[in-house]
């Protein structure tokens, strides 16, 4: 009796198709730098154009999505899941001043569907073009028997430069710098985790809709993160920035703490901003303590940046030119290298 790769639940067709789905989406986020690969093992860039770099740095990020995948799979909802995935991989670039320059993904599945795979990479491809950098390949690898047919996991890569002496970060932070928040968009891309215990304990569905909400908590939660890259190299060339903080796992206080020495701390006042209805919605319902929300969400502020007090209200005026509201979160203070909220 014999038996084949496709009798084991792998359809290799099935992935050439989602290939030649996506294709087009993916062109959209070239840059003049990418080289082709005719066998389309390796994704090729050129960087002779690093040459004109004094002391050109590389810069590199991986990222996953974590569980908001299991979200966009019972909503069946796949075209925004990707901008979760640039976002969490290529701002964290951007926290030391480096310009994305490309990014790869892998997706693993349980079994590839041409259109949802093409929907999930057509994702990133859109949100690498926000960012200005180029997904140059990836993966997609379909694992029967380890994952169910309509389950699948999102992760990537991405590669950045920044000139050594225009390097952020702590070492530039002093007493007297302007904390400035950026919002978010929403969750982003931590705390899931929580939210499904809130959603398998609670009477909240993701169709509900809550009295404080515009849309149904399903479409609240898949809200994609934010991109911020674009909006960090402007903020560099306007004002004097020191360094940036990407809010994500862990939250504002502990991601802020790591962009400062050890001999600063930050003030932030909880006063200075409106903290966003999903958030409250997701506390009440859970009943989860303000210390919990505090380390597992961004509550609201997707990036910080630390610049000088002097250049602060250019540093505002610019970035809500670019639709990016903000505000004067706090400010920098002698201390000990940790940040506080009050």
């Amino acid at each position: 009796m014999s038996t084949s790769y496709e009798a084991a639940g792998v359809d290799i067709a099935a992935g050439e198709r989602a290939v030649d789905l996506m294709k087009s989406r993916v062109a959209r986020s070239r840059r003049p730098e990418v080289v082709d690969d005719a066998s389309g093992f390796a994704g090729l860039f050129d960087v002779s154009a690093l040459l004109r770099y004094e002391r050109p740095l590389l810069a590199t990020s991986t990222d996953g999505v974590g569980t908001k995948v299991d979200l966009a799979r019972r909503l069946g909802v796949y075209d925004t899941i990707g901008h979760d995935l640039v976002g969490m991989v290529i701002d964290d670039l951007a926290v030391c001043g480096a310009e994305p320059l490309f990014m790869t993904d892998y997706i693993a599945c349980g079994k590839v569907v041409p259109e949802r795979i093409a929907d999930i990479v057509g994702g990133i491809a859109d949100a690498c073009a926000l960012a200005g950098c180029a997904l140059v390949g990836g993966e997609t690898a379909e694992h029967p028997g380890l994952l169910e047919p309509d389950e699948f996991d999102l992760a990537g890569a991405g590669t950045g430069v920044v000139e050594a002496g225009a390097l952020l970060g702590p070492e530039r932070v002093k007493p007297g710098d302007a904390v400035i928040a950026m919002a978010s968009s929403g969750i982003h891309s931590n705390g899931y985790s929580l939210v499904r215990h809130i959603l398998a304990t609670t009477g909240l569905t993701l169709e509900s809709q809550p009295a404080e909400l515009t849309a149904t908590l399903g479409e609240e939660l898949l809200t994609p993160t934010r991109v911020y890259a674009k909006d960090c190299l402007a903020l560099i060339d306007g004002a004097a920035v020191r360094a940036f903080a990407h809010i994500t796992g862990g939250g504002l206080a502990a991601n802020l703490a790591r962009s400062l020495p050890a001999t600063a701390d930050a003030a932030l006042r909880r006063s200075s901003w409106t903290v966003p209805p999903i958030f409250e919605v997701l506390r009440n319902a859970g009943n989860v303590q303000t210390a919990d929300m505090d380390k597992t969400f961004n509550m609201g502020v997707g990036m910080a940046a630390i610049v000088s007090a002097d250049t602060a209200d250019a540093a505002l005026r610019l970035l809500n030119d670019r639709d990016v509201p903000s505000w004067i979160l706090g400010e920098i203070t002698p201390g000990t290298g940790k940040a506080f909220l009050a």
